[in-house]
């Protein structure tokens, strides 16, 4: 626990792999390969708490420059509607990475959630269970033109196969990628996984219910999706409540009057 506080890692990925060795040893117990867990007496470092820490996502115009700041090569070809499926479905890297040609209804216009390729591995999603998500139509024309240039154009093969050999990409290079076109585009760094969050935000600013984005992007506890709810509309039309209270400017009009403000004034203050 010395190392990992003095190796720059975080709270969450020193539980990370405290969690990984319980698991470990609780396995050679099992199997009698060891008599004790030593891990289950190592104290967890305090995670800091988040509940109110600021989300990261990019806006529409910080959007459309990373992709233009796509490279133009065969992995270039690729990436551009990997960023964009990311940003305008929401879904996880491993979903993305793991998303195949019948997943895409181009009728219903509906991305399908199947299956995850996560630790080298097809999998279910997250959630375990499969969901769908609406596809915009500049997404749909993004993909079409992606499978026209496709090698890979049966409906098992992947949506974002290496465009070589039809395999799944390498997700270390992905997020490298990535961070190297943010950095082309002079964009914030964020990490890939926070595209989701452009999908989160601009569905809650487009008035969309919590209940369908908690849905759309497969979070089990709806407390997740309880952070795009300032971004939504406000259905108190608090505005225009704060503006006839405070926005003329006046003294007088509108609001309390001069003189019952000073009669109301705490002695003091």
């Amino acid at each position: 626990m010395r190392a990992k506080r003095t190796s720059g890692l975080s709270s969450k990925t020193v539980c990370n792999q405290l969690n990984f060795l319980h698991g470990v040893f609780a396995f050679a117990i099992k199997r009698g390969w060891a008599t004790i867990n030593p891990v289950a007496r190592v104290d967890r470092p305090r995670t800091p708490r988040h509940s109110h820490r600021r989300i990261r996502f990019l806006q529409r115009e910080e959007l459309d420059a990373l992709l233009r700041a796509v490279p133009g090569d065969h992995l270039g070809a690729v990436e551009r509607p990997l960023y964009l499926c990311a940003a305008m479905t929401g879904l996880r890297q491993g979903e993305l990475i793991g998303l195949r040609w019948t997943d895409v209804d181009w009728t219903a216009s509906r991305v399908r959630v199947a299956e995850s390729y996560t630790r080298g591995a097809f999998d279910s999603p997250k959630s375990h269970r499969g969901r769908s998500v609406p596809m915009a139509d500049r997404l749909a024309g993004e993909l079409e033109l992606h499978f026209q240039r496709s090698r890979f154009q049966a409906d098992a093969d992947l949506v974002c196969a290496h465009p070589v050999t039809g395999h799944v990409l390498d997700a270390s290079k992905v997020r490298k990628r990535f961070y190297e076109a943010l950095d082309r585009a002079e964009l914030r760094r964020l990490t890939f996984h926070e595209l989701r969050h452009t999908f989160g935000t601009q569905m809650a600013a487009a008035g969309a219910p919590l209940r369908a984005i908690q849905e759309w992007m497969g979070h089990a506890d709806a407390s997740t999706t309880e952070i795009y709810a300032h971004y939504a509309p406000d259905p108190t039309h608090g505005a225009a409540f704060a503006q006839r209270a405070f926005g003329d400017g006046g003294g007088a009009r509108g609001g309390v009057s001069v003189g019952a403000a000073e009669a109301l004034r705490l002695p003091g203050l």
